[in-house]
């Protein structure tokens, strides 16, 4: 037995008939736009973890979206199957043993239904562990002040001869650091328990900024099809709710600009057009239509059919735009992995650098990644130029043993055996 075809067409039904928008959807299942575009037109497989999720944000059950009752089921045993590296003829025999053993497939799926959920505790734990700064700070204060109890505790057991007024002032010590560890530590408390979704004020210019993106799909109808102006932008920016801060409205300004004269050079039209007659490979198209690697890599991640992630660095390796795309983490806060293509492109400007590469972490998929860099500003004497890398993510299944791991951060990487390590990991017994 087989998930019907129609899976994704399902989901959008569903999803309309509920009243939510795309780009609200994949932001609460915690996928890009769009990714859930290209599953609701049935152009990409969904897996039975994702399945759920959409499920559960749609207030239906998993069967209402697949062929029969039996579908979710046999989709979990396949992926705990493939999660414990089982092959052979036993890997493909699901449906036979859901069909014969009814009860206990029930009961192994939910086993993996409930170790997929802690697995996604897990990893949004460490990542917020390794990139909050403000949970950061909150350990560190919290264990400094227990540094100077213990100090002044140590003092006071061990010097027997020290005079009532000195005596006096460590006990005053500790009563004062007691209180403000308790102050701290109940302050930590109730920033864990609050609720991530309660506020919808994102917690830096960035985060600002990718939520305005999300809620367009990074596709602006008002800057195609030579529309690009400086006043359209300007409103663009004056009507976006999510951009609290002048930082973010700093940024976002720089981003439609670059939006617009990217359309305004190459339209979708053409580029879709070109795609259909040569393919979707960068070089390719940026022979056929006459335009910089770069331009074609940024517009190929704004159409919506393709399902790429995009993510630019500058010269000092900071990122500083993101498209995310599924079970490729760009971390937020911190380095990135510079084993990254992103980064190679930096150092050799004007190649383009192409690989497939698999991220480390429970999902391991596999990416084609093209980046190429560019030069940004006026050029003048003597001044070495402003540099840009950008890097295209495109989904690739999984039928390489070539493809390059890499990590995340160096912070929650398992992998001690790599050369590029800057800083131990949080995570033991590494890869």
């Amino acid at each position: 037995m087989v998930r019907e075809a129609l899976t994704g067409s399902r989901i959008r039904e569903r999803r309309v008939m509920a009243g939510q928008k795309q780009a609200d959807l994949a932001r609460q299942i915690g996928i890009s736009a769009s990714y859930l575009n290209l599953i609701e037109h049935n152009r990409r497989r969904i897996g039975g973890k994702l399945l759920l999720n959409i499920a559960a944000a749609l207030g239906v059950e998993p069967q209402a979206l697949t062929e029969g009752a039996e579908a979710a089921l046999i989709a979990t045993l396949r992926e705990a199957a493939m999660d414990a590296g089982l092959t052979g003829p036993d890997a493909s025999r699901a449906d036979e043993f859901a069909g014969r053993f009814p009860g206990w497939a029930d009961v192994l799926a939910g086993t993996r239904r409930r170790i997929a959920a802690l697995e996604q505790t897990v990893e949004a734990l460490t990542d917020r562990l390794a990139h909050d700064p403000h949970l950061a700070a909150s350990m560190h204060e919290l264990l400094t002040t227990a540094a100077a109890i213990r100090s002044t505790a140590s003092i006071l057991a061990e010097t027997k001869t020290l005079q009532p007024e000195w005596r006096d002032r460590f006990h005053a010590n500790i009563n004062e650091d007691s209180r403000r560890l308790s102050d701290s530590a109940q302050a930590l408390v109730a920033y864990l328990d609050s609720d991530p979704e309660a506020s919808e004020t994102a917690s830096s210019p960035q985060e600002e900024v990718e939520a305005f993106l999300t809620s367009h799909g990074f596709h602006f109808d008002a800057l195609e099809n030579g529309n690009y102006v400086a006043e359209v932008v300007e409103a663009l920016i004056i009507q976006a709710p999510q951009l609290q801060s002048l930082a973010a409205q700093h940024i976002a300004t720089a981003v439609l600009h670059q939006v617009g004269r990217d359309a305004a050079r190459l339209s979708i039209s053409d580029l879709r057009a070109a795609v259909a007659e040569v393919g979707s490979d960068p070089v390719t198209l940026a022979r056929n239509l006459r335009q910089p690697v770069v331009r074609v890599l940024r517009r190929l991640a704004a159409l919506p059919e393709h399902g790429a992630g995009l993510v630019v660095c500058d010269r000092s390796g900071t990122v500083i735009f993101r498209k995310s795309i599924e079970a490729f983490t760009v971390p937020r806060h911190g380095a990135c992995c510079p084993l990254w293509p992103l980064f190679s492109a930096l150092g050799q400007h004007g190649a383009v650098v192409a690989g497939r590469v698999s991220q480390m972490g429970p999902a391991q998929a596999q990416f084609d990644c093209f980046a190429a860099s560019e030069a940004i500003g006026a050029p003048s004497y003597n001044t070495p130029p402003l540099v840009q890398a950008v890097m295209l993510l495109v989904p690739a299944p999984m039928d390489s043993a070539t493809a390059q791991l890499v990590g995340s951060t160096c912070r929650i990487c398992p992998h001690d055996d790599c050369g590029a390590r800057r800083e131990p990991s949080i995570l033991a017994n590494g890869v």
